[in-house]
């Protein structure tokens, strides 16, 4: 008995020095996907237009290669970004197994349909409807629509589901006092950068401010890792081991 709870006692030490590094590595993956998202919504709508179609417009002017990169930055960002969330894991499995087993969930749903389910074809219909504009103008948009409809809406169902439950687990375990960080930290999630950046939508269209709402969940992760990482080291120094 006892040396089983000895056993115990050193699966519940966490490993800063991975934790850290991963919420490091969390970083330069959003900062990518930071990159191609800015890429993406740089530009101003066609005031004229309204709904999906003045949403398009936005896009017209990018080039191939634009999109390209975009989609690029994003296919390994976005993985890499989900794999650096095990640093969050790792910093919930000693005090809950119940959320990090959700937490886990989601990670590995975000991991599956984020980057190829949602991202690269968000980009494909970017591409679709701009040479479809080239070649049928009056029917580019139902055409994207419909390409959407088959190729990108599964993806970000599912993506939804997942991503959720990483949030509600994340905002969970914080709050709870399930971490070795103060509870306040719950705002550290992805959700609280993502509404934040959001906020933008109130200022007047600017392609800056285009380019910076594009990138929401990007810097959503960004305002995650950078903030765990910078209370981390507090967080060691009050942390009581679990026996």
């Amino acid at each position: 008995m006892i040396a089983q709870r000895k056993e115990s006692g050193m699966n519940h030490r966490l490993e800063w020095p991975r934790v850290q590094h991963l919420l490091k590595l969390g970083m330069v993956g959003a900062l990518m996907t930071l990159i191609g998202d800015m890429l993406l919504g740089y530009g101003v709508s066609d005031a004229s237009l309204s709904g999906l179609e003045r949403q398009f417009s936005t896009y017209l002017h990018l080039s191939d290669s634009t999109l390209f990169w975009s989609a690029f930055l994003g296919f390994i960002g976005i993985p890499l970004d989900a794999l650096c969330y095990f640093a969050v894991y790792r910093i919930i499995k000693p005090y809950s197994e119940k959320c990090a087993h959700f937490y886990r969930s989601g990670i590995l749903g975000i991991l599956a349909f984020a980057g190829c389910g949602v991202h690269v074809p968000c980009l494909a219909c970017v591409f679709f409807y701009n040479h479809m504009k080239a070649v049928s103008p009056d029917t580019a948009m139902s055409e994207t629509v419909r390409f959407g409809l088959c190729f990108l809406l599964p993806g970000i169902v599912f993506f939804l589901v997942f991503w959720l439950v990483h949030q509600i687990a994340h905002v969970a375990a914080f709050a709870k006092g399930k971490t070795p960080f103060p509870r306040w930290c719950w705002i550290f999630c992805p959700a609280v950068g993502m509404a934040a950046v959001m906020l933008l939508k109130f200022l007047p269209e600017s392609s800056i401010r285009n380019a910076l709402t594009a990138a929401w969940i990007s810097i959503g992760n960004l305002w995650m890792f950078t903030g765990l990482l910078i209370l981390s080291r507090k967080a060691k120094a009050k942390m009581k081991t679990i026996e």
